[in-house]
Protein backbone atom coordinates (compact mmCIF):
# COMPACT_ATOMS: atom_id res chain seq x y z
CA UNK A 1 0.00 0.00 0.00
CA UNK A 2 0.94 3.86 -0.38
CA UNK A 3 2.27 5.21 2.50
CA UNK A 4 -0.46 6.85 4.75
CA UNK A 5 -0.40 7.96 8.05
CA UNK A 6 -2.71 6.97 11.12
CA UNK A 7 -4.34 9.49 10.82
CA UNK A 8 -5.04 9.69 6.99
CA UNK A 9 -5.75 5.78 7.23
CA UNK A 10 -8.52 6.48 10.22
CA UNK A 11 -10.05 9.74 8.31
CA UNK A 12 -10.47 7.23 5.15
CA UNK A 13 -12.55 4.43 7.21
CA UNK A 14 -14.21 6.87 9.53
CA UNK A 15 -12.66 4.90 12.51
CA UNK A 16 -11.45 6.01 15.73
CA UNK A 17 -7.65 5.54 16.29
CA UNK A 18 -6.70 3.81 18.98
CA UNK A 19 -3.07 4.27 20.40
CA UNK A 20 -2.99 3.36 24.15
CA UNK A 21 0.37 2.06 24.87
CA UNK A 22 1.10 1.36 20.91
CA UNK A 23 4.65 0.97 20.24
CA UNK A 24 6.36 1.26 16.74
CA UNK A 25 8.74 -1.70 15.82
CA UNK A 26 11.51 0.41 17.19
CA UNK A 27 9.91 0.89 20.08
CA UNK A 28 8.84 4.51 19.99
CA UNK A 29 5.60 5.26 20.97
CA UNK A 30 2.90 5.27 18.37
CA UNK A 31 1.15 8.88 17.32
CA UNK A 32 -1.05 9.53 14.51
CA UNK A 33 1.69 10.81 12.05
CA UNK A 34 3.03 7.82 12.28
CA UNK A 35 3.29 6.23 8.22
CA UNK A 36 2.90 2.63 7.44
CA UNK A 37 2.80 1.25 3.86
CA UNK A 38 2.64 -2.56 4.23
CA UNK A 39 0.18 -5.06 2.57
CA UNK A 40 -3.27 -5.14 4.07
CA UNK A 41 -5.04 -8.31 4.21
CA UNK A 42 -7.83 -10.25 6.28
CA UNK A 43 -5.50 -13.20 6.65
CA UNK A 44 -2.73 -13.45 9.48
CA UNK A 45 -0.43 -15.83 7.82
CA UNK A 46 0.22 -13.79 4.66
CA UNK A 47 1.02 -10.32 6.82
CA UNK A 48 4.52 -9.43 6.81
CA UNK A 49 6.29 -6.91 8.47
CA UNK A 50 4.77 -3.38 8.78
CA UNK A 51 1.79 -4.70 6.96
CA UNK A 52 -2.43 -3.73 8.17
CA UNK A 53 -4.21 -6.79 9.18
CA UNK A 54 -8.40 -6.36 9.00
CA UNK A 55 -9.86 -8.33 11.93
CA UNK A 56 -12.89 -9.71 9.13
CA UNK A 57 -15.56 -11.58 11.40
CA UNK A 58 -16.58 -14.61 9.51
CA UNK A 59 -18.66 -17.39 9.62
CA UNK A 60 -16.67 -20.34 11.54
CA UNK A 61 -14.22 -17.85 13.35
CA UNK A 62 -13.47 -14.05 13.93
CA UNK A 63 -10.24 -12.33 12.32
CA UNK A 64 -10.13 -10.40 16.23
CA UNK A 65 -8.90 -14.33 17.99
CA UNK A 66 -5.87 -13.76 15.05
CA UNK A 67 -4.70 -10.37 15.73
CA UNK A 68 -1.78 -11.43 18.12
CA UNK A 69 -0.63 -13.86 15.17
CA UNK A 70 -0.36 -10.63 12.73
CA UNK A 71 1.28 -9.09 15.20
CA UNK A 72 4.17 -12.08 15.60
CA UNK A 73 3.99 -11.39 11.88
CA UNK A 74 5.01 -8.14 11.60
CA UNK A 75 1.90 -6.32 11.32
CA UNK A 76 1.79 -2.30 12.32
CA UNK A 77 -1.76 -1.76 12.36
CA UNK A 78 -4.61 -2.90 13.21
CA UNK A 79 -8.23 -2.30 11.65
CA UNK A 80 -11.11 -3.87 14.16
CA UNK A 81 -14.51 -3.56 15.32
CA UNK A 82 -13.72 -3.75 18.77
CA UNK A 83 -10.46 -2.17 20.73
CA UNK A 84 -7.86 -5.14 21.56
CA UNK A 85 -5.30 -5.52 24.53
CA UNK A 86 -2.35 -5.50 21.99
CA UNK A 87 0.63 -3.33 21.74
CA UNK A 88 0.28 -1.71 18.73
CA UNK A 89 -1.57 0.98 17.11
CA UNK A 90 -5.68 0.00 15.87
CA UNK A 91 -8.73 1.85 14.41
CA UNK A 92 -11.93 0.82 15.40
CA UNK A 93 -14.90 0.90 13.12
CA UNK A 94 -17.96 -0.59 12.98
CA UNK A 95 -17.45 -2.90 9.94
CA UNK A 96 -14.12 -4.14 9.02
CA UNK A 97 -15.19 -4.87 5.64
CA UNK A 98 -17.18 -2.24 4.91
CA UNK A 99 -14.06 -0.21 5.91
CA UNK A 100 -11.74 -2.56 3.76
CA UNK A 101 -13.33 -1.38 0.79
CA UNK A 102 -13.42 2.99 2.13
CA UNK A 103 -9.33 2.21 2.53
CA UNK A 104 -9.36 0.37 -1.25
CA UNK A 105 -10.99 3.91 -2.64
CA UNK A 106 -9.62 6.37 -0.72
CA UNK A 107 -5.94 4.86 -1.86
CA UNK A 108 -6.77 4.13 -5.69
CA UNK A 109 -8.62 7.72 -6.10
CA UNK A 110 -4.80 9.25 -4.70
CA UNK A 111 -2.93 7.24 -7.12
CA UNK A 112 -5.39 7.81 -10.41
CA UNK A 113 -5.19 11.96 -8.99
CA UNK A 114 -1.52 11.34 -9.79
CA UNK A 115 -3.03 10.55 -13.89
CA UNK A 116 -1.07 7.92 -14.58
CA UNK A 117 -3.45 5.07 -13.30
CA UNK A 118 -5.93 3.09 -16.12
CA UNK A 119 -8.46 0.50 -13.93
CA UNK A 120 -9.90 -2.42 -15.73
CA UNK A 121 -13.09 -4.03 -14.39
CA UNK A 122 -13.40 -7.65 -15.21
CA UNK A 123 -16.73 -9.85 -15.10
CA UNK A 124 -18.92 -12.47 -16.48
CA UNK A 125 -20.01 -16.05 -15.24
CA UNK A 126 -17.36 -17.91 -16.79
CA UNK A 127 -13.88 -16.91 -17.39
CA UNK A 128 -13.24 -14.06 -15.50
CA UNK A 129 -9.74 -15.07 -13.41
CA UNK A 130 -8.50 -16.44 -16.89
CA UNK A 131 -9.14 -13.23 -18.94
CA UNK A 132 -7.40 -11.06 -15.91
CA UNK A 133 -4.50 -13.73 -15.93
CA UNK A 134 -4.01 -12.83 -20.01
CA UNK A 135 -4.82 -9.13 -19.61
CA UNK A 136 -1.90 -9.17 -16.69
CA UNK A 137 0.65 -10.73 -19.06
CA UNK A 138 -0.43 -8.60 -21.70
CA UNK A 139 -0.28 -5.24 -19.36
CA UNK A 140 3.05 -6.41 -17.76
CA UNK A 141 5.05 -5.86 -21.22
CA UNK A 142 3.87 -1.97 -21.43
CA UNK A 143 3.67 -1.18 -17.90
CA UNK A 144 3.54 -1.86 -13.76
CA UNK A 145 0.24 -3.98 -13.51
CA UNK A 146 -1.89 -4.76 -9.98
CA UNK A 147 -3.97 -7.83 -11.29
CA UNK A 148 -5.83 -10.36 -8.35
CA UNK A 149 -3.96 -13.21 -7.33
CA UNK A 150 -6.31 -16.50 -7.09
CA UNK A 151 -9.97 -15.33 -7.58
CA UNK A 152 -9.58 -12.47 -5.28
CA UNK A 153 -12.99 -10.81 -6.59
CA UNK A 154 -15.57 -10.05 -3.85
CA UNK A 155 -16.37 -7.64 -1.25
CA UNK A 156 -12.79 -8.96 0.35
CA UNK A 157 -10.67 -9.80 -2.57
CA UNK A 158 -11.08 -7.01 -4.91
CA UNK A 159 -9.91 -4.50 -2.31
CA UNK A 160 -6.88 -6.27 -0.61
CA UNK A 161 -5.96 -6.88 -4.67
CA UNK A 162 -6.61 -2.51 -4.89
CA UNK A 163 -4.52 -1.42 -2.11
CA UNK A 164 -2.05 -3.01 -3.80
CA UNK A 165 -1.55 0.00 -6.25
CA UNK A 166 1.29 2.54 -5.83
CA UNK A 167 1.97 5.73 -7.79
CA UNK A 168 4.09 3.81 -10.15
CA UNK A 169 1.16 1.30 -11.01
CA UNK A 170 -0.13 1.56 -14.45
CA UNK A 171 -2.68 -0.65 -14.48
CA UNK A 172 -4.96 -2.18 -12.05
CA UNK A 173 -6.90 -5.02 -13.29
CA UNK A 174 -9.97 -6.31 -11.04
CA UNK A 175 -11.64 -9.17 -10.85
CA UNK A 176 -15.14 -8.47 -9.80
CA UNK A 177 -17.51 -11.26 -9.23
CA UNK A 178 -20.91 -11.58 -7.88
CA UNK A 179 -23.36 -13.92 -5.86
CA UNK A 180 -26.32 -11.04 -5.43
CA UNK A 181 -27.35 -8.28 -7.06
CA UNK A 182 -25.91 -5.00 -5.71
CA UNK A 183 -22.52 -6.44 -5.38
CA UNK A 184 -21.16 -5.64 -8.97
CA UNK A 185 -21.98 -2.31 -8.17
CA UNK A 186 -20.65 -1.93 -4.71
CA UNK A 187 -16.77 -2.65 -6.40
CA UNK A 188 -17.58 -0.57 -8.84
CA UNK A 189 -17.76 2.31 -6.48
CA UNK A 190 -14.64 1.96 -4.88
CA UNK A 191 -13.15 1.97 -7.99
CA UNK A 192 -14.93 3.13 -11.49
CA UNK A 193 -13.50 1.15 -13.94
CA UNK A 194 -11.84 3.17 -17.50
CA UNK A 195 -12.61 -0.18 -18.94
CA UNK A 196 -15.29 -2.38 -17.70
CA UNK A 197 -15.17 -6.38 -19.85
CA UNK A 198 -18.39 -8.30 -19.43
CA UNK A 199 -17.58 -11.68 -20.54
CA UNK A 200 -20.19 -14.11 -20.28
CA UNK A 201 -23.99 -14.17 -18.67
CA UNK A 202 -24.52 -17.77 -17.75
CA UNK A 203 -26.37 -20.45 -15.20
CA UNK A 204 -23.01 -19.83 -12.80
CA UNK A 205 -24.55 -18.86 -9.30
CA UNK A 206 -27.99 -19.06 -10.43
CA UNK A 207 -29.05 -20.39 -7.20
CA UNK A 208 -28.13 -17.16 -5.35
CA UNK A 209 -29.24 -15.24 -8.00
CA UNK A 210 -32.25 -16.22 -8.16
CA UNK A 211 -32.39 -16.86 -11.96
CA UNK A 212 -30.80 -15.87 -15.43
CA UNK A 213 -32.36 -12.68 -15.52
CA UNK A 214 -31.43 -11.62 -11.94
CA UNK A 215 -27.88 -12.80 -13.01
CA UNK A 216 -28.10 -10.81 -16.19
CA UNK A 217 -28.99 -7.66 -14.01
CA UNK A 218 -25.92 -8.25 -11.71
CA UNK A 219 -23.67 -8.54 -14.62
CA UNK A 220 -24.69 -5.37 -16.43
CA UNK A 221 -24.39 -3.47 -12.93
CA UNK A 222 -20.56 -3.64 -14.83
CA UNK A 223 -21.17 -0.94 -17.39
CA UNK A 224 -24.24 1.00 -15.71
CA UNK A 225 -22.04 3.54 -14.53
CA UNK A 226 -19.26 3.83 -17.25
CA UNK A 227 -19.08 7.90 -18.46
CA UNK A 228 -18.86 8.52 -22.21
CA UNK A 229 -15.07 8.67 -21.97
CA UNK A 230 -15.05 4.85 -21.06
CA UNK A 231 -15.19 1.82 -22.72
CA UNK A 232 -17.44 -1.31 -22.45
CA UNK A 233 -15.87 -4.29 -23.71
CA UNK A 234 -18.55 -6.62 -24.63
CA UNK A 235 -19.07 -10.28 -25.84
CA UNK A 236 -21.10 -9.77 -29.03
CA UNK A 237 -21.99 -13.77 -29.49
CA UNK A 238 -23.40 -13.71 -25.86
CA UNK A 239 -26.97 -11.73 -26.81
CA UNK A 240 -27.25 -10.83 -23.34
CA UNK A 241 -23.87 -9.41 -23.22
CA UNK A 242 -24.39 -7.45 -26.50
CA UNK A 243 -27.61 -6.31 -25.16
CA UNK A 244 -26.05 -4.47 -22.38
CA UNK A 245 -25.09 -1.71 -24.80
CA UNK A 246 -28.20 0.04 -24.57
CA UNK A 247 -27.92 0.25 -20.74
CA UNK A 248 -24.23 2.42 -21.11
CA UNK A 249 -22.90 5.76 -21.83
CA UNK A 250 -19.54 4.29 -23.18
CA UNK A 251 -18.03 3.31 -26.16
CA UNK A 252 -17.87 0.06 -26.53
CA UNK A 253 -15.79 -2.65 -28.34
CA UNK A 254 -16.98 -5.73 -29.16
CA UNK A 255 -14.75 -9.24 -29.11
CA UNK A 256 -16.24 -12.70 -30.41
CA UNK A 257 -15.71 -15.72 -32.63
CA UNK A 258 -18.29 -14.96 -35.51
CA UNK A 259 -15.97 -13.20 -37.89
CA UNK A 260 -18.95 -12.10 -39.83
CA UNK A 261 -20.67 -10.30 -37.17
CA UNK A 262 -20.96 -6.31 -38.11
CA UNK A 263 -22.97 -4.76 -34.65
CA UNK A 264 -24.13 -1.27 -34.79
CA UNK A 265 -24.39 1.04 -32.31
CA UNK A 266 -27.75 3.30 -31.22
CA UNK A 267 -26.20 6.31 -33.01
CA UNK A 268 -25.28 4.50 -36.23
CA UNK A 269 -21.73 3.78 -36.50
CA UNK A 270 -20.57 -0.11 -37.30
CA UNK A 271 -18.50 -2.06 -34.86
CA UNK A 272 -16.01 -4.93 -36.53
CA UNK A 273 -15.58 -6.67 -33.35
CA UNK A 274 -11.98 -8.46 -32.39
CA UNK A 275 -12.12 -11.29 -33.37
CA UNK A 276 -10.37 -15.08 -34.05
CA UNK A 277 -10.50 -17.05 -37.21
CA UNK A 278 -8.96 -20.60 -38.82
CA UNK A 279 -9.73 -21.89 -34.42
CA UNK A 280 -7.81 -25.29 -34.34
CA UNK A 281 -7.42 -27.56 -31.26
CA UNK A 282 -5.03 -29.73 -29.87
CA UNK A 283 -4.05 -31.31 -26.78
CA UNK A 284 -0.75 -28.83 -26.65
CA UNK A 285 -3.07 -25.66 -27.14
CA UNK A 286 -5.05 -24.33 -29.92
CA UNK A 287 -4.07 -21.83 -33.21
CA UNK A 288 -5.98 -19.18 -34.72
CA UNK A 289 -5.53 -16.07 -36.10
CA UNK A 290 -6.17 -12.88 -34.11
CA UNK A 291 -8.20 -9.88 -35.95
CA UNK A 292 -8.16 -6.73 -34.08
CA UNK A 293 -10.22 -3.92 -33.92
CA UNK A 294 -8.08 -1.64 -36.08
CA UNK A 295 -7.29 -4.06 -38.42
CA UNK A 296 -3.94 -5.96 -37.67
CA UNK A 297 -3.99 -9.79 -37.83
CA UNK A 298 -1.37 -12.13 -36.59
CA UNK A 299 -1.27 -16.34 -36.34
CA UNK A 300 -1.25 -17.17 -32.37
CA UNK A 301 0.00 -20.49 -30.80
CA UNK A 302 -2.28 -20.10 -27.85
CA UNK A 303 -0.98 -23.07 -25.17
CA UNK A 304 -3.97 -23.24 -22.52
CA UNK A 305 -5.93 -25.40 -23.13
CA UNK A 306 -9.52 -25.22 -24.49
CA UNK A 307 -11.52 -23.98 -27.60
CA UNK A 308 -13.95 -21.94 -25.32
CA UNK A 309 -10.38 -19.80 -23.54
CA UNK A 310 -9.96 -18.29 -27.07
CA UNK A 311 -12.68 -16.11 -26.18
CA UNK A 312 -11.23 -14.85 -22.78
CA UNK A 313 -8.13 -14.16 -24.98
CA UNK A 314 -9.83 -12.12 -27.26
CA UNK A 315 -11.39 -9.95 -24.59
CA UNK A 316 -7.92 -9.60 -22.60
CA UNK A 317 -6.80 -8.50 -26.33
CA UNK A 318 -9.89 -6.33 -27.05
CA UNK A 319 -9.15 -4.68 -23.83
CA UNK A 320 -5.52 -4.38 -24.60
CA UNK A 321 -6.02 -2.59 -28.02
CA UNK A 322 -8.05 -0.09 -26.07
CA UNK A 323 -5.28 0.91 -23.86
CA UNK A 324 -2.84 1.21 -26.72
CA UNK A 325 -0.99 -1.90 -26.37
CA UNK A 326 0.13 -3.15 -30.11
CA UNK A 327 -0.41 -6.42 -31.79
CA UNK A 328 3.19 -7.50 -31.53
CA UNK A 329 2.92 -7.25 -27.58
CA UNK A 330 -0.50 -9.15 -26.83
CA UNK A 331 0.62 -12.13 -29.31
CA UNK A 332 3.72 -12.51 -27.66
CA UNK A 333 2.21 -12.24 -24.01
CA UNK A 334 -0.94 -14.42 -24.79
CA UNK A 335 1.80 -16.91 -26.48
CA UNK A 336 3.46 -16.67 -23.06
CA UNK A 337 1.02 -17.78 -20.88
CA UNK A 338 1.14 -22.11 -20.15
CA UNK A 339 -2.16 -22.38 -17.99
CA UNK A 340 -4.79 -20.28 -16.88
CA UNK A 341 -4.37 -21.10 -13.36
CA UNK A 342 -4.06 -23.62 -11.53
CA UNK A 343 -6.95 -26.21 -11.23
CA UNK A 344 -8.14 -24.78 -14.65
CA UNK A 345 -7.34 -27.15 -17.70
CA UNK A 346 -3.74 -27.71 -15.69
CA UNK A 347 -2.52 -30.47 -17.83
CA UNK A 348 -0.73 -33.30 -15.70
CA UNK A 349 0.46 -37.03 -16.09
CA UNK A 350 2.46 -38.02 -18.83
CA UNK A 351 3.58 -41.66 -17.32
CA UNK A 352 2.48 -44.09 -20.35
CA UNK A 353 1.22 -41.31 -21.84
CA UNK A 354 -1.71 -41.05 -20.07
CA UNK A 355 -2.86 -36.92 -19.52
CA UNK A 356 -4.35 -35.97 -16.90
CA UNK A 357 -6.79 -32.60 -17.36
CA UNK A 358 -7.07 -30.62 -13.95
CA UNK A 359 -9.87 -28.23 -14.29
CA UNK A 360 -12.12 -28.52 -11.20
CA UNK A 361 -11.26 -25.26 -9.65
CA UNK A 362 -14.87 -24.40 -10.41
CA UNK A 363 -17.78 -25.67 -12.79
CA UNK A 364 -21.20 -24.05 -14.18
CA UNK A 365 -23.15 -25.55 -16.99
CA UNK A 366 -21.57 -23.93 -20.05
CA UNK A 367 -17.95 -24.43 -18.13
CA UNK A 368 -18.75 -28.29 -18.05
CA UNK A 369 -19.95 -28.29 -21.60
CA UNK A 370 -17.12 -26.45 -22.78
CA UNK A 371 -14.65 -29.16 -21.09
CA UNK A 372 -16.51 -32.22 -22.22
CA UNK A 373 -16.10 -30.19 -25.76
CA UNK A 374 -12.35 -30.11 -25.10
CA UNK A 375 -11.89 -33.65 -24.39
CA UNK A 376 -14.13 -34.82 -27.32
CA UNK A 377 -12.18 -32.43 -29.62
CA UNK A 378 -8.12 -33.84 -28.29
CA UNK A 379 -9.29 -37.34 -28.56
CA UNK A 380 -6.57 -39.44 -30.55
CA UNK A 381 -7.31 -42.20 -32.78
CA UNK A 382 -7.67 -45.53 -30.75
CA UNK A 383 -7.19 -43.66 -27.51
CA UNK A 384 -9.82 -43.41 -25.28
CA UNK A 385 -11.76 -40.23 -22.94
CA UNK A 386 -12.42 -40.13 -19.30
CA UNK A 387 -14.66 -37.46 -17.99
CA UNK A 388 -14.45 -37.74 -13.75
CA UNK A 389 -16.95 -35.01 -12.77
CA UNK A 390 -18.65 -33.60 -10.00
CA UNK A 391 -21.21 -31.40 -8.57
CA UNK A 392 -22.09 -28.22 -10.05
CA UNK A 393 -23.22 -26.29 -7.27
CA UNK A 394 -25.34 -23.27 -6.79
CA UNK A 395 -27.94 -23.92 -9.44
CA UNK A 396 -30.86 -24.05 -6.80
CA UNK A 397 -33.85 -24.87 -8.82
CA UNK A 398 -31.51 -25.81 -12.49
CA UNK A 399 -29.43 -28.06 -10.86
CA UNK A 400 -31.50 -31.26 -11.43
CA UNK A 401 -32.26 -30.62 -15.05
CA UNK A 402 -28.54 -29.08 -15.93
CA UNK A 403 -26.76 -32.29 -14.17
CA UNK A 404 -29.26 -34.77 -16.60
CA UNK A 405 -27.95 -32.82 -19.52
CA UNK A 406 -24.31 -32.82 -18.73
CA UNK A 407 -24.73 -36.53 -18.41
CA UNK A 408 -26.87 -36.47 -21.69
CA UNK A 409 -23.95 -34.42 -23.46
CA UNK A 410 -21.07 -36.93 -22.18
CA UNK A 411 -23.01 -39.55 -24.15
CA UNK A 412 -23.72 -37.70 -27.22
CA UNK A 413 -19.68 -36.76 -27.37
CA UNK A 414 -18.79 -40.06 -26.96
CA UNK A 415 -16.68 -39.84 -24.07
CA UNK A 416 -15.40 -43.74 -23.38
CA UNK A 417 -15.75 -43.67 -19.57
CA UNK A 418 -17.69 -41.74 -17.35
CA UNK A 419 -17.06 -41.81 -13.37
CA UNK A 420 -19.61 -39.40 -11.37
CA UNK A 421 -18.11 -38.83 -8.21
CA UNK A 422 -20.35 -37.63 -5.08
CA UNK A 423 -24.42 -37.88 -4.20
CA UNK A 424 -24.99 -34.05 -5.48
CA UNK A 425 -23.60 -35.20 -8.88
CA UNK A 426 -25.32 -38.67 -9.50
CA UNK A 427 -28.18 -37.43 -11.50
CA UNK A 428 -25.53 -37.25 -14.36
CA UNK A 429 -24.66 -40.66 -13.84
CA UNK A 430 -28.52 -41.78 -14.10
CA UNK A 431 -29.10 -39.72 -17.12
CA UNK A 432 -26.28 -41.20 -18.77
CA UNK A 433 -28.30 -45.03 -18.14
CA UNK A 434 -31.13 -43.59 -18.97
CA UNK A 435 -29.84 -42.59 -22.18
CA UNK A 436 -30.10 -46.09 -23.01
CA UNK A 437 -26.60 -46.06 -24.99
CA UNK A 438 -24.26 -46.98 -22.49
CA UNK A 439 -23.21 -50.34 -21.16
CA UNK A 440 -20.83 -49.78 -17.98
CA UNK A 441 -19.59 -46.90 -19.55
CA UNK A 442 -20.62 -44.73 -16.56
CA UNK A 443 -20.15 -45.70 -12.87
CA UNK A 444 -20.82 -44.01 -10.05
CA UNK A 445 -18.80 -43.58 -6.82
CA UNK A 446 -19.71 -42.28 -3.31
CA UNK A 447 -16.02 -40.47 -2.69
CA UNK A 448 -12.84 -39.13 -3.97
CA UNK A 449 -10.86 -41.96 -2.36
CA UNK A 450 -13.37 -44.88 -4.15
CA UNK A 451 -12.74 -42.46 -7.46
CA UNK A 452 -8.98 -42.64 -7.16
CA UNK A 453 -8.70 -46.47 -6.20
CA UNK A 454 -11.36 -46.85 -9.29
CA UNK A 455 -9.14 -45.01 -11.89
CA UNK A 456 -5.85 -46.17 -10.79
CA UNK A 457 -7.03 -49.44 -11.56
CA UNK A 458 -8.66 -49.21 -14.69
CA UNK A 459 -6.71 -45.85 -16.44
CA UNK A 460 -5.11 -47.27 -19.61
CA UNK A 461 -1.78 -45.99 -21.19
CA UNK A 462 -3.24 -43.24 -23.76
CA UNK A 463 -6.26 -42.28 -21.74
CA UNK A 464 -6.98 -38.66 -21.30
CA UNK A 465 -8.79 -37.95 -18.25
CA UNK A 466 -11.07 -34.69 -17.42
CA UNK A 467 -11.73 -34.03 -13.79
CA UNK A 468 -13.89 -31.36 -13.27
CA UNK A 469 -16.33 -30.21 -10.37
CA UNK A 470 -17.43 -27.10 -8.50
CA UNK A 471 -14.72 -25.91 -6.22
CA UNK A 472 -17.14 -27.35 -3.31
CA UNK A 473 -16.83 -31.00 -4.36
CA UNK A 474 -13.28 -30.79 -3.93
CA UNK A 475 -12.29 -32.88 -7.06
CA UNK A 476 -9.48 -30.56 -7.63
CA UNK A 477 -7.21 -32.53 -5.13
CA UNK A 478 -8.39 -35.71 -6.83
CA UNK A 479 -7.06 -34.29 -10.25
CA UNK A 480 -3.63 -33.53 -8.25
CA UNK A 481 -3.65 -37.19 -7.00
CA UNK A 482 -3.93 -38.60 -10.45
CA UNK A 483 -1.63 -36.00 -11.90
CA UNK A 484 1.08 -37.30 -9.83
CA UNK A 485 0.53 -41.17 -9.61
CA UNK A 486 0.63 -40.80 -13.89
CA UNK A 487 3.67 -38.17 -13.51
Amino acid sequence: MIALSLSEISGAVNGVLHLDGALNADGSPTTPATVVSGAVDTDSREIRSGGIFVAKPGETTDGHLFAPAAIDNGAALLIVERALDLPVAQIIVADAVVALGDLATFVVARVRAEGRLRVIGVTGSNGKTTTKNLLRAILERVGPTVAARASFNNEVGAPITMLAVDFDTRFLVAEMGASGIGEIARLIRMVRPDVGIVLKVGLAHAGEFGGIEATLAAKTEMVTDLLATDVAVLNADDPRVAGMRAHTRARVVWFGQDATRTLRAPDGTDFSGVHATGIEVSRSGTTFTLHLAGGDTRPVTFQVLGEHHVMNALAAAATAEVLGVGIDDIVAALESVVTAERWRMQVLGGRDGVTVINDAYNASPDSMTAALKTLAQIRRPGERTVAVLGEMSELGEFSGDEHDRIGLLAVRLNISQLVVVGSAARRMHISTINEGSWDGESLFVDDQDDAFALLAATIRPGDTVLVKSSNSAGLRFLGDRLGEFFS
